[in-house]
């Protein structure tokens, strides 16, 4: 049975993630910090971890305690105070960099240890970038900022991998109907704004299976996937 640990996973795109592979027959450990909403996921292949990303030793038992591991799906995220630069507070900055960048390093320096150590060796780490790695919308510098740093990543751990045997792919997504996204639909709505385009978080969790079911030899190393009148690409 092929092995999974998939980050963020209480809700959204993380949760609709470990769904799908649970039902393709996976061994799937969710890992989020809600222990109750977690609780909710009653599946035998289910591995519950709750856990908070950004605390150190609680990530590195999560992964110890799972043992083997094929793929992680480095998910867990956070957007932030959608305003201009000014008026973020340096709290609300370190929160956001704790969240995308930290616990993302913290979980990846896991996952890459226990793929190099394990027989057979190897496995493949999935980071969850954004569109926002390449094109950004307004008051976004917190997250933007980090899923520029999450596309650093993830080039660094393919280097470092080949040697063991350890893939590393991106997924860029655009407005999967998400808590995130509906939250951002409230804000353009009180600012008089059009809605976004948007699409069906399933169709993001099949996009990581494709990623994760690849042998070996193969990897995505970024794929784009969003919702199809989103104005990521043209000019005005």
């Amino acid at each position: 049975m092929k092995t999974i640990i998939v980050t963020g996973a209480s809700s959204g795109i993380g949760r609709a993630t470990a769904e799908y592979f649970l039902q393709e027959g996976w061994r799937v450990g969710l890992m989020a910090r809600r222990a109750d909403v977690l609780a909710e996921v009653d599946h035998p292949n289910a591995v519950l971890l709750p856990c908070d990303v950004t605390d150190e030793a609680a990530v590195d038992a999560c992964f110890a305690a799972f043992g083997r591991l094929d793929v992680l799906f480095n998910n867990a995220g956070m957007f932030g105070p959608q305003t201009t630069i000014d008026e973020i507070s340096l709290a609300d900055w370190r929160q956001v960099l704790d969240v995308n960048l930290t616990g993302m390093f913290l979980c990846a320096r896991a996952a890459f240890r226990q793929m190099r150590h394990q027989t057979p060796q190897g496995g493949r780490i999935i980071n969850n970038g954004s569109i926002s790695a390449h094109t950004p919308r307004e008051g976004s510098v917190c997250y933007t900022t980090t899923k520029h740093g999450v596309s650093g990543l993830t080039k660094t751990l393919t280097v470092d991998g080949r040697a063991f045997d350890i893939a590393c792919g991106q997924i860029d997504i655009g407005n999967a109907r998400t808590d995130l996204v509906t939250n951002l639909e409230k804000t353009r709505a009180a600012q008089g704004l059009d809605p976004l385009p948007s699409m069906a978080v399933a169709d993001v969790a099949r996009a990581v299976f494709h990623m994760a079911s690849l042998p070996p030899e193969a990897n995505v190393q970024t794929m784009m996937v969003m919702a199809s009148k989103m104005p990521h690409i043209g000019r005005g």
